[in-house]
């Protein structure tokens, strides 16, 4: 017989021990290889006070507690908050935290074609070997952009719970540029020092664009291993979007239609303009885009697949969405989980992860974070992440990061960008992935050794430190 979650809590903090912890890691980092380095506290699994690393329990084959037994009657990965704590709940019925590692694809490259063959013999063989590699370090999980030959089927024997993304914004805009009819959302327009295009969340041939691409997932609707979808990436809901609609397109199209219309009604009279305007219009304009996105493909969505979760469009700006409380309310109407995209801060910050919950009324994942090594050669002038000085200081920065998660209760996972480095000869690739150590191994798939061990290291006893931050929490 299985022993109930409460035993299992029970069971779970004997491991936590009352031990003299030793100091926080101090380590040196900067944002960005042209600022200047400053030293962050950091703390390792061996250093939480009060906390002695021990082996989780037992797993199921999702990679959820097993025997917590919370129930699952839907047979799909769905969340729950349980007392004060926000859990996944796994197809079997267990709880689940989603340990993910993102853009897990065996690279694309010419070179990196070749190494793969001589590695590997083939993407399929990469796609089982490297599942194992990742569940062997702790990971249950995959995040956006991963390959498709890693989702596996129900007769392969190595499978892992997954996600998937589709971006039909992002394809709608390349076509209205490629088309001529629209170049707005490339242009360099500006308001109050922010450059960004426009997403065309009112153009009622998007939701056209948005069904041709979400269709297909219909295939996948009844696969137990899928965790839900992600409908695009980072779209650019900016403080400027009122802005925009009012001065960039003429009055008869359909953003300076609907900006006009939203703004006349929230004055109570006609003919509004920006002399109108005060920054929290500007906010709950952004937060009327989001919805009107929102409403849009959330009905296509379910259309296709309604067994699976929404898990958002991955949110990354700070001033217009993460300390929006609008946004996040509108947010939770239609997500199941929040996405975020987490940078330019070096660890969550527990009353930023306390609001989102509020405000939103769901839990939230992290879906990209990442910091670089100056010790793996690359010149690392790209891409979001901020800079350490050695692969051990990377597995330090992901113990602390995920310990601070885990710590606030209402994160369901977090997804690491990304499984490989970039490769510094494709410039094919996005300017933001062309030159930097963002990986768990090298361009040619070489193990960097001291951050991996430290990943292992806090994956292994996941669940045991949430059953300590919750003792914790309870006593004081």
């Amino acid at each position: 017989m299985q022993k109930p979650y409460s035993v299992l809590f029970a069971t779970a903090i004997l491991a936590v021990g009352c031990i003299a912890a030793l100091p926080p890691h101090k380590v040196e980092s900067r944002k960005n290889a042209t600022k200047p380095w400053d030293a962050y506290e950091a703390l390792t699994v061996d250093r939480i006070p009060g906390f002695t690393p021990a082996a989780d329990p037992a797993l199921d084959e999702y990679g959820g507690w097993e025997g917590t037994n919370v129930g699952n009657p839907d047979g799909f990965f769905r969340v729950r908050k349980i007392g004060n704590r926000w859990w996944m709940v796994d197809p079997a019925g267990n709880l689940f935290l989603a340990k993910a590692v993102a853009s897990f694809v065996p690279g694309w490259s010419d070179r990196q074609k070749v190494t793969l063959k001589k590695k590997f013999g083939s993407a399929a063989v990469w796609a089982s070997t490297e599942i194992r590699f990742l569940k062997e370090q702790g990971f249950n999980s995959l995040g956006a952009w991963s390959s498709s030959e890693a989702f596996g089927t129900p007769e392969q024997k190595v499978r892992i719970p997954y996600t998937v993304i589709v971006s039909p914004m992002a394809a709608y805009n390349r076509d209205l540029k490629k088309s001529g009819r629209e170049d707005n959302y490339f242009k360099d327009v500006k308001e109050g020092g922010s450059s960004f295009g426009f997403p065309f969340v009112f153009d009622p041939e998007f939701a056209t664009k948005a069904e041709q691409m979400i269709a297909p997932l219909a295939k996948r609707a009844n696969d137990p291993y899928l965790i839900g979808y992600f409908i695009d990436n980072e779209i650019q809901f900016q403080r400027g979007m009122l802005w925009k609609c009012l001065t960039a397109w003429p009055k008869e199209h359909a953003n300076r239609r609907a900006a006009q219309a939203w703004l006349d009604a929230r004055k109570g009279r006609t003919g509004c303009g920006m002399r109108d305007v005060t920054e929290d219009d500007r906010l709950e304009f952004v937060a009327y885009c989001l919805e009107t996105y929102l409403k849009t493909v959330t009905r296509i969505l379910r259309k296709y697949d309604a067994n699976h979760m929404f898990l958002g469009s991955r949110f990354h700006l700070w001033n217009t969405e993460m300390r929006n409380p609008a946004f996040f309310k509108v947010a939770g109407k239609y997500l199941d989980v929040i996405s975020i995209n987490h940078y330019n801060h070096w660890q969550p910050e527990q009353a930023d992860m306390k609001n989102w919950e509020t405000w939103s009324g769901k839990p939230f994942m992290v879906t990209e974070f990442y910091v670089k090594g100056e010790d793996s050669g690359l010149p690392n002038t790209t891409g979001a992440g901020w800079l350490v000085h050695t692969q051990d200081e990377r597995g330090i920065f992901y113990q602390n990061f995920v310990n601070e998660l885990i710590k606030g209760g209402s994160c369901v996972g977090w997804h690491w960008f990304k499984y490989m480095d970039n490769d510094p000869e494709n410039l094919r690739a996005d300017p933001s992935n062309r030159d930097s150590n963002k990986g768990m191994v090298t361009w040619d798939y070489r193990r960097y050794t001291p951050l991996i061990e430290r990943m292992k290291a806090i994956n292994d006893c996941t669940y045991n430190l949430v059953r300590f931050h919750e003792q914790a929490s309870a006593s004081r």
